[in-house]
C-alpha cells in the first residue's frame, strides 16, 4: 500500500511538472510573439487600412435573445465601430420581448423580400428587414432555435461578405478592432481563414452610453481572479498555440472567419455544447483533410470587453458548460488522434487538450487524495511534499505572475499601479484555492456530460450598466 501511495505521489509529481514546462514554453513563446506584435504595431498605420479599397467586407452577426433593455444600445456601438465597408446583421432569435419592436422604432426597419437561401441548418426565418436609418443594418427574425449556433446559423445565410465576425449582443467592442483584427488577413490573404480576438473582463470598469470609459479593476475577489486567469488564457495560450498554428478555440464573444469556409463545413453545429469551439475543430479537419495551406491567428489587441459572473453559481455553471462542451468535442473528434493526415493537430494538439484539459480534475482529485491518504499513513515524504509545492504551485503562480507583468509591460490596460499589485497579489489565489473549485466544476460537468445532462443552465448577470461595474 505505501509503496503503490508513493508511486502514485511521484506519477502525480511528474504529472504537473510536465504540465508547468509546457505552460513555461507556451509563455516564453507569447513573449516572443507579443515583442514581435508590438514592432509591427509601431510600423503599422490603422488609417491606411480605413482608407484603402483593397481591405475585403465584413458582416457582423450579433444573435438576440430577449434583450429589449440593451440591443439598440448594442447595434449603436457596432454600427459606430471603425471600419470601411461593414454590414451588420441582427438575428432576433425568436425573442418573447420586444427586442424587435425596439429595433424597428430605433432604426425604422422595413421588412424586405430578399432572397434568403439556407446553404447552412438553422429554425424558419419569418421575415427579413432593413434599416432606413442606416442601410447597413439588417434584422434576420427567426423561430426560436435553442441555441447560439442556429441564430448565428440564420445570420451567416444572409451574410454577403467574404468573412464574417461573430459578437455577443452583450459584449463591447473598441472601435477600432474590427481593423485590427483584419491585420492578419491582410498580411497573408491567402492563407488566414479565421483570427480570434482577444476577451478581456469589463467587470468594474466604469462605462457611459455602453461605451468603456475607463479600465478598472473589479472590486470582487472572484471577479478579480478572473482577471488573472483570463489574461492567463488568452495572452500566453492562446497566442503561443496560434503561433504554433494549433489554436483550438476562437472565442465566441468576438471571432472573425472566411464566410465561405464556415458555410463548407455546414456552419455552426445547432447540437454543439461549445459551438466557438466546435467549429474551430471542424475548420482544422476539413482543411486538412483538403491539404490546405491555412493559419487560425490570433491578436492581442483587438479587445472584446465581456461580463464574467459574479457569483460562485453561475461561475461553477459556467464552467462546467466550458467542459462539457470539451468533452463533446473530444469525443466526437477521437478519430483524428495520432492519424498522420491530420498533422500537428491529431499528434500534438487534441492528446493535450485530453491530457491536460479534460483529464486534468480527475488526475488532480486523485493527486490530492493519495497525498492525503500518504499524510495519514505517516508515509508522505517531506522532500516529496517540498517537490510538489515548488513545482505544482510556486512554479505555476510564477507562470501567472509573467502572464500579468506581459500585459503591464506591452498593453499597460490597468494603469493605476494598484490595480496592478492586486492582480500579482491573486496569481497566489489562483492555484489555492480557486484550482480546487475549479476542478470541482469541471467533475460536475464531465459528470453532467456523462449522464446526458447537456441542458443549458442560466447565469445570473447585472449587466454592463450596473453600479456594479462603475
Amino acid at each position: 500500500m505505501i509503496r503503490l501511495l508513493d508511486w502514485a505521489n511521484h506519477g502525480f509529481f511528474v504529472y504537473y511538472l510536465v504540465c508547468n514546462l509546457i505552460y513555461l514554453m507556451l509563455l516564453l513563446i507569447a513573449l516572443k510573439t507579443t515583442a514581435l506584435h508590438q514592432l509591427k504595431l509601431r510600423s503599422l498605420r490603422l488609417a491606411w487600412f480605413r482608407e484603402s479599397p483593397l481591405v475585403p467586407p465584413i458582416t457582423l452577426l450579433m444573435p438576440a435573445h430577449n434583450e429589449e433593455q440593451s440591443i439598440c444600445m448594442a447595434v449603436r456601438n457596432v454600427l459606430d465601430l471603425d471600419f470601411p465597408e461593414l454590414e451588420v446583421i441582427i438575428i432576433n432569435d425568436g425573442s418573447q420581448d420586444r427586442t424587435l419592436k425596439e429595433l424597428e422604432g430605433a432604426f425604422r426597419l422595413r421588412r424586405v423580400h430578399a432572397v434568403y437561401v439556407a446553404q447552412v441548418p438553422s429554425a424558419p426565418v419569418r421575415g427579413l428587414y432593413r434599416s432606413d436609418a442606416d442601410a447597413r443594418l439588417v434584422v434576420v427574425d427567426k423561430e426560436p432555435g435553442g441555441s447560439k449556433a442556429d441564430a448565428v446559423n440564420a445570420g451567416l445565410n444572409a451574410a454577403t461578405s467574404p468573412y464574417v465576425c461573430v459578437v455577443d449582443a452583450d459584449s463591447i467592442l473598441e472601435r477600432d478592432s474590427l481593423l485590427r483584427i483584419m491585420v492578419p488577413v491582410l498580411a497573408d490573404p491567402e492563407r488566414v481563414v479565421a483570427v480570434g480576438g482577444i476577451v478581456r473582463v469589463i467587470n468594474g470598469s466604469d462605462i457611459a452610453g455602453g461605451r468603456l470609459q475607463r479600465v478598472r479593476l473589479p472590486r470582487k475577489s472572484l471577479e478579480v481572479i478572473q482577471v488573472v486567469e483570463y489574461l492567463r488564457a488568452f495572452l500566453m495560450g492562446r497566442e503561443a498555440w496560434a503561433q504554433l498554428n494549433m489554436l483550438m478555440i476562437i472565442s465566441g464573444a468576438f471571432g472573425l472567419f472566411r464566410t465561405d469556409l464556415v458555410r463548407a463545413v455546414g456552419g455552426y453545429r445547432p447540437a454543439a455544447i461549445g459551438e466557438d469551439f466546435d467549429l474551430v475543430v471542424r475548420l482544422h479537419r476539413h482543411l486538412l483533410e483538403h491539404s490546405a495551406r491555412y493559419r487560425i491567428s490570433f491578436v492581442p489587441d483587438p479587445v472584446c470587453w465581456t461580463e464574467v459572473p459574479a457569483d460562485l453559481r453561475s461561475l461553477g455553471r459556467q464552467r462546467a458548460r466550458w467542459h462539457k462542451g470539451l468533452l463533446d468535442v473530444l469525443r466526437r473528434n477521437g478519430d483524428m488522434l495520432f492519424r498522420p493526415r491530420y498533422g500537428r493537430i491529431g499528434w500534438l494538439a487534441l492528446p493535450y487538450l485530453w491530457v491536460f484539459e479534460f483529464f486534468a480534475p480527475v488526475i488532480e482529485l486523485g493527486g490530492i487524495a493519495t497525498i492525503i491518504l500518504a499524510a495519514c499513513l505517516g508515509a508522505l515524504s517531506h522532500r516529496f511534499f517540498v517537490e510538489f509545492l515548488i513545482f505544482g504551485y510556486v512554479f505555476a503562480t510564477v507562470i501567472s505572475i509573467g502572464c500579468v507583468l506581459q500585459e503591464e509591460i506591452t498593453y499597460r490596460r490597468y494603469n493605476d499601479w494598484k490595480d496592478v499589485l492586486r492582480l500579482v497579489t491573486y496569481c497566489f489565489l489562483e492555484h489555492f484555492p480557486y484550482r480546487q473549485l475549479h476542478m470541482i466544476w469541471r467533475l460536475q460537468g464531465a459528470w453532467q456530460y456523462l449522464r446526458g445532462d447537456v441542458a443549458w443552465r442560466p447565469m445570473k448577470r447585472q449587466g454592463l450598466e450596473s453600479p456594479h461595474t462603475r
